[in-house]
């Protein structure tokens, strides 16, 4: 029994420092379990092996069968959350708004740099969040109240309890939820007025472009430099713009990278991934809660304001903010000539 607890263990110790996600975690002491299963139909009794694995398989065939009952029994309430959802009345959309339309937009629509024309293009327009944490949450909340008309989500992580204390687009109730279709029920329950695409798995370099193709603009609030990387490299392949944005501990920054447009991508800016020791998670070097709002509904300012061509983005530009000291900075950016990704694709290219 002893070994069998080290093992598993071991096992999510292991997943947690890969930062695999629950179900994955999950998997392994599924299959450490029949592992030892079999290993008790296989081997004799009083075999030493079995004797330090519990000696008795009917031990183990009981904590493979309620683990089953957990697992149907949730299958159950998520079976029942999506019929209760499905009979919920849907808004309908017409070519024209709706009174409670105009009425809910109204604050936008008097807005000399928004007005009808600006939120017309905010309901026509297409939007991708990459990760529905820290920075997406609050972002797909604002944009779904803002009314932009389709919003896609892709995340392939389960709301944890941990993730409560700053990601305030998920409930107590959704903990081992996926965190796409958590934040799809809020944005609904919010503003039925808008589409909602989730997309229950990891961002990869298969899937990426054909992803990015149904979409206008994308926002990235993901939390690993690979998947960075990976967003601003199909962006610029496809020319569409990306915001940006990053968190650690009290400070935070954002930026949008349009090449297609003059400013740099986000390669340019950030050539090179920073040492792990130099740049640790939050969930290794925390953040304090209300910092991924602030952040992440600037991240929704910009979106809104450049799907309506209002005001001044951050283009070429990077805003840092120090919540501690309550310091905000811009910095100039510029592009890079010697950028593999982004070189020769801007304005003067195109010239």
């Amino acid at each position: 029994m002893i070994m069998v607890g080290a093992m598993a263990a071991a096992l999510w110790g292991i997943g947690i420092a890969m930062r695999a996600p629950y179900a994955a975690r999950w998997t392994m002491m599924a299959i450490l379990l029949v592992g030892v299963m079999s290993l008790h139909v296989v081997l004799p009794a009083g075999h030493p092996l079995r004797m330090a694995t519990g000696g008795d398989a009917r031990l183990w065939g009981l904590l493979i069968a309620f683990g089953f009952m957990v697992w149907a029994y949730r299958q159950f309430l998520g079976h029942l959350r999506s019929r209760i959802a499905a009979k919920k009345p849907q808004a309908v959309r017409s070519e024209t708004f709706s009174d409670t339309e105009l009425n809910r937009y109204a604050r936008h629509i008097v807005l000399r740099e928004i007005g009808g024309p600006g939120q017309k293009a905010l309901r026509d327009a297409r939007v991708l969040v990459v990760g529905a944490g820290g920075l997406g949450a609050p972002a797909l909340q604002y944009l779904a109240a803002a009314g932009v008309g389709t919003i896609g989500v892709i995340d392939d992580d389960l709301v944890e309890n941990a993730n409560l204390q700053r990601q305030i687009i998920h409930l107590d109730r959704s903990i081992g939820m996926p965190k796409v279709h958590s934040a799809a029920e809020a944005m609904m329950a919010q503003n039925p007025f808008v589409t909602v695409q989730p997309y229950y798995r990891r961002l990869t370099e298969e899937i990426a472009s054909d992803l990015f193709e149904d979409y206008d603009l994308v926002l990235d609030g993901t939390d690993n430099f690979e998947t960075r990387y990976l967003v601003n490299r199909v962006a610029v392949a496809q020319g569409k713009p990306l915001i940006a944005a990053a968190l650690t501990q009290w400070e935070g920054q954002i930026s949008l990278y349009d090449p297609a447009h003059g400013t740099p991508c986000y390669e340019c800016v950030f050539p090179t991934a920073p040492d792990p020791s130099l740049a640790p998670s939050c969930a290794e070097a925390g953040v304090i809660g209300p910092l991924p709002g602030v952040i992440g509904a600037m991240m929704a300012v910009e979106a809104v304001k450049v799907i309506a061509g209002a005001g001044e983005t951050f283009a070429g530009r990077l805003l840092i903010y120090d919540a501690l000291y309550a310091q905000t900075r811009i910095i100039a950016i510029k592009p890079r000539q010697a950028c593999a990704v982004c070189a020769g694709k801007g304005l003067q290219a195109k010239g």
